[in-house]
């Protein structure tokens, strides 16, 4: 018994003994939350159709127009979730209404004479749908979604870099602490407080597929780019954030400026790609955008210029090459697995997906834009009378 089905004989049977009330969506979403236990991968969808008046609606009462009913509910949830997903609400309605429900409504109808693909290799909607409809119509209408975390993250990084500049002024210079290694170290403790004081605010102020589009969670917007979702990942970063920024003469507040934008660009960026690819189960937070345009501005420029450039620990210096290659093979390791077995996400739509994949592209684009800047400027001043 699949586990939609296992929980609409459970619903069923709260119903039916009246030990479940549904006039409040956000009563029955607890109770279904609560009888998922740790299956993770279906409790937004399910808490999602619990939201939803028209299942009430089914619940409550059942005549010759709940078949329509379930049609329009079916529509609704198919453009925002895959049809493996579909498959399982289709079955937990089905069950707790005892209606037979349109499977057309849920999933694609195989081709006549087509021998059906194995499960791991059915290409999702995404898969199918070309690049060029990933920057096409709709565009404006999902960035706007994205707006209210998108202005509150810019706003909240001016005013988080003028704090930066008073406290590094009052404090840190004469400590003789650089910007990169405040900033490092920040990161460091809050990583440590979320295991225990933060533990809850860890949990709630990572971003997703859901609160990146919801504007009484942008806040997790500002609180994204300081939590880590991996612990592992966390302790990576601050090392290198060691290496990269802690000989770096740049104040605080400039540090914690950059740091703000480029995180906020990079999520922006992976946010957006996974709404328009229909990639689910994504999170969004930490360090790595950030890093990741460090690293690869130093490598490409590095290699325009054809010279050495890296970044020294004591008496060493490790080339930017290095780095690339090395943060890039963790990164690899994070990013390509499936976030769990119900992930009918490609790789290459998990890699654009995420921070890291869109920090290395702003990273290599502002390096050719350096590159190109520096050769004008050169040309220029070769001009006669330049």
């Amino acid at each position: 018994m699949g586990t939609g089905r296992e929980l609409g004989l459970q619903l069923r049977g709260w119903i039916e003994s009246g030990s479940l009330g549904l006039d409040r969506g956000q009563g029955l979403a607890n109770r279904l939350i609560d009888a998922l236990g740790a299956e993770e991968s279906l409790k937004g969808p399910v808490r999602d159709l619990a939201s939803q008046p028209l299942l009430r609606q089914l619940l409550q009462r059942r005549d010759e127009h709940s078949g329509m009913a379930i049609e329009a509910l079916f529509s609704h949830l198919s453009r925002t979730y895959t049809p493996a997903v579909l498959a399982e609400l289709h079955d937990l309605i089905e069950a707790a209404t005892g209606i037979s429900a349109p499977a057309v409504a849920c999933q694609p109808s195989p081709v006549a004479d087509q021998a059906p693909e194995p499960a791991d290799q059915r290409p999702t909607a995404s898969a199918r749908r070309p690049i060029q409809a990933v920057f096409g119509a709709g565009l404006g209408r999902d960035l706007k979604g994205l707006g209210a975390g998108l202005a509150l993250a810019a706003s909240f990084s001016l005013v988080l870099a003028w704090a930066a500049g008073e406290l590094d002024q009052a404090v840190f210079d004469s400590w003789r602490w650089s910007g990169g290694v405040v900033l490092a170290l920040s990161l460091a403790l809050v990583q440590a407080l979320s295991l225990g004081p933060l533990r809850r605010l860890r949990s709630r102020g990572l971003l997703d597929e859901r609160s990146c589009r919801d504007p009484r969670r942008a806040w997790c917007w500002i609180s994204s780019p300081w939590i880590h979702g991996r612990h592992a990942e966390a302790m990576v970063n601050v090392l290198v954030l060691l290496v990269l920024l802690g000989p770096s003469p740049l104040s605080l507040a400039d540090v914690v400026l950059r740091y703000g934008l480029t995180s906020l660009a990079t999520t922006a960026l992976a946010a957006l790609l996974a709404g328009r690819l229909g990639v689910e189960r994504r999170q969004w937070c930490g360090a790595s955008g950030a890093i990741a345009a460090l690293i690869s501005l130093a490598a490409i420029l590095s290699l325009l210029r054809w010279q050495v450039l890296g970044f020294r620990v004591g008496p060493e210096m490790i080339p930017a090459w290095v780095l690339l290659v090395v943060y890039g093979a963790l990164q690899l390791g994070w990013q390509l697995p499936r976030s769990s077995p119900h992930d009918p996400s490609r790789p290459i739509e998990r890699l654009w997906c995420s921070t890291w994949w869109w920090g290395t592209l702003l990273g290599l684009s502002w390096g050719l834009l350096t590159w190109g800047s520096d050769l004008a400027h050169a040309a220029f001043k070769a001009r006669p009378g330049g």
